[in-house]
């Protein structure tokens, strides 16, 4: 195949574009701090049901956070928060393949707004270490 110099040149810039537009994208998000809505897909499964790729909105981000020693125990002051809803919709698919036991009904929150805040068990996966 024989490209004109022209042809050449757009590919070349065209190429080129969506680099750097793909850069840019992946440092604004590793840059960012902050809490925020973002679109999120998982797969819904539940024991009895096939499972069910769903897109929702969910909060991503990073917060602000610090520990620093002080000498009585604990010997650590903690100041930790977490990226989490503070509005949500709750949102119901029906998974498919169910046994005629198992409900095809699957519950989750899809997020209006994020926030950092402490991490409740309530709502939130918090590990501690």
């Amino acid at each position: 195949m024989h490209l004109h110099p022209l042809s050449f040149s757009f590919l070349f810039i065209l190429v080129a574009g969506v680099a750097v537009m793909c850069v840019a994208v992946t440092t604004t998000l590793h840059g960012f701090r902050g809490c925020a809505v973002r679109e999120f897909s998982f797969v819904a499964q539940k024991p009895g049901c096939k499972g069910l790729r769903i897109t929702t909105e969910a909060c991503w981000g990073r917060c602000h956070t610090w520990e620093k020693p002080v000498p009585d125990p604990p010997y650590i002051h903690r100041h930790h928060r977490v990226c989490t809803y503070s509005r949500t919709r709750h949102m119901t698919a029906r998974l498919p393949g169910c046994q005629p036991e198992v409900s095809p009904l699957y519950h989750y929150p899809m997020a209006l707004h994020c926030h950092c805040a402490v991490c409740s068990t309530q709502d939130t996966e918090c590990e501690t270490f």
